[in-house]
């Protein structure tokens, strides 16, 4: 079967890109970094958050049923996770496209009484190609600029190294770009103009057999994504990193805001595993990129769907309409 991904990203290519051809992925890999609390709080049957975590059953049962729903175009997990489905054939017959986070920096490394993200990112890798090949044709590599000049070559050299593994094995990858967990003394505008300029000097002494087929960053404002979404718009796509779950205006204006700016992907993975109706959210994000809802009209749309299913909403619709990230106020 023809996967979706693929024909979006022919359409955005060639220039012919509309609302329809955004391309949504589920970031269903937190468990490379984030230990037990990855999968998600449970909840009762009326949607009520318990104090318990979903174990790996109850995660993997969120990746076949957005699988199933044909709502996203990619659904990026652990290697482990992914030969489970795999190999109970979710993604037979299926448009999704599977993608395999292939390194575990540690700025991801999120587990509980840790004290990794209060020091520079380095790099590291779990994965390898010997055995993911065998899984899926696309893998995820995250790297972090820190303006330390041996952490950045460290990150550039694990990345160098990781490239020509993939061209060997013909292995397509898209590159996330995270900004430094710890300050490294500039401002939100200041640290987009940094990850920009980091990105695309990366790139440009790439040839096109390596390079990515598109970016996972974190969104700088409106201004650094739209510097950079307009660079070589049919060339170098971008797509934004979810972050913290937040409220659902701050979700939706996230999506909002980038896809106005140049963002053509949204990898999505806390805003969508801890929401209260996974398969309602994206549906709702679906309608949002294409027009028919603001996003103010679209948290009171996803609070009157919860309520038809009735599912208790994790807050009240006035504080859900809150918008809290500092950085969508810019």
């Amino acid at each position: 079967m023809k996967k979706t991904l693929d024909i979006k990203l022919k359409k955005i290519n060639s220039g012919k890109y509309s609302p329809k051809d955004f391309i949504i992925a589920d970031a269903k890999d937190a468990d490379m970094g984030g230990g037990i609390p990855a999968t998600g709080n449970n909840r009762d049957k009326s949607g009520v958050l318990l104090k318990t975590y979903k174990n790996l059953n109850g995660y993997l049962q969120a990746m076949e049923d957005m699988t199933k729903s044909k709502l996203i175009d990619i659904l990026l997990m652990s290697a482990s996770n992914a030969e489970k489905l795999i190999s109970k054939g979710v993604f037979k017959n299926s448009a999704v496209t599977t993608a395999i986070r292939m390194n575990d920096t540690t700025d991801i490394w999120n587990m509980r009484h840790g004290i990794y993200r209060n020091h520079f990112a380095e790099p590291f890798r779990t994965s390898t190609f010997k055995n993911i090949k065998k899984l899926s044709n696309l893998g995820l590599f995250s790297i972090t600029f820190s303006r330390n000049i041996d952490k950045d070559l460290n990150m550039l050299n694990a990345y160098r190294d990781f490239r020509r593994e993939a061209q060997e094995h013909k292995f397509r990858h898209f590159l996330e770009v995270f900004n430094s967990p710890v300050s490294i003394g500039l401002d939100i505008h200041e640290t987009g103009e940094y990850v920009n300029d980091c990105i695309l000097k990366t790139i440009a002494g790439q040839v096109k057999t390596e390079q990515p087929l598109f970016l996972k960053i974190q969104y700088n404002g409106p201004k650094a994504m739209e510097e950079l979404a307009s660079y070589d718009p049919n060339n170098l796509i971008i797509g934004i990193l979810g972050g913290g779950k937040g409220t659902t205006m701050d979700c939706f204006e996230l999506l909002s805001q980038a896809n106005k700016y140049g963002a053509r992907v949204a990898l999505f993975g806390r805003k969508i595993n801890l929401a209260e109706s996974q398969k309602t959210i994206v549906k709702t994000m679906r309608k949002i990129i294409e027009g028919s809802l603001s996003t103010k009209e679209g948290v009171k749309h996803y609070h009157d769907q919860l309520k038809k299913l009735k599912i208790k909403s994790d807050r009240s619709l006035s504080e859900d309409l809150q918008l809290t990230d500092p950085t969508l106020k810019l």
